[in-house]
């Protein structure tokens, strides 16, 4: 049984008021269990992560698990417990989630343990799954590429009349020129 404080300790409160904070400004979250990484390993990640724009941060279970209830976002403490660090993305999640099963290729220590995608929660499959997805930009030139195309044709069919009448003057000149 559960012993409940009195009072509540300052130090605790503004931990979860700084995490809902952070956690407050971005969407996306993608949980992992860093047990086995070496500081170097964990300093080349947050680097790649930085790129990017993510913050990569070690939390406290219990005050990520507060910090989530109060932000009123689906339930993720199943993901909460152990070692746990989480990639906090503001945009293009599916790119980080690239960069973190790219990352347990080099270092198998890592382990994704799921992901919180908008209102979405995906366990680790579903993630690793949503990492092979193009990324938004990659959608974007997908798209414009479908939409230039029919214009890119027509220009080229129409370029193509004057430059075949071009060719058949000069044929014909040629020949007038030989005979």
């Amino acid at each position: 049984m559960a012993i409940i404080a009195k009072k509540i300790q300052e130090s605790k409160t503004k931990a979860i008021g700084e995490l809902k904070e952070t956690f407050g400004h971005a969407k996306d979250f993608i949980f992992t269990d860093y047990r086995g990484l070496t500081v170097e390993q964990i300093t080349n990640l947050r680097k790649q992560l930085r790129t990017k724009e993510v913050e990569y941060k070690v939390v406290k279970n219990n005050f990520a698990k507060i910090a989530f209830k109060e932000l009123s976002t689906p339930d993720v403490s199943s993901y909460l417990s152990g070692p746990t660090a989480v990639a906090i993305t503001p945009r293009d999640s599916n790119e980080v989630a690239k960069i973190l099963f790219d990352f347990t290729r080099e270092a198998p220590a890592l382990q994704v343990k799921g992901a919180l995608v908008g209102d979405s929660v995906y366990n680790a499959a579903q993630t690793e799954a949503f990492s092979k997805l193009p990324g938004r930009l990659e959608l974007i030139s997908m798209l414009m590429s479908v939409i230039n195309g029919p214009a890119r044709n027509l220009a080229s069919a129409l370029n193509d009349v004057p430059s075949r009448l071009v060719r058949t003057i000069k044929a014909i000149a040629d020949k007038k020129a030989e005979g």
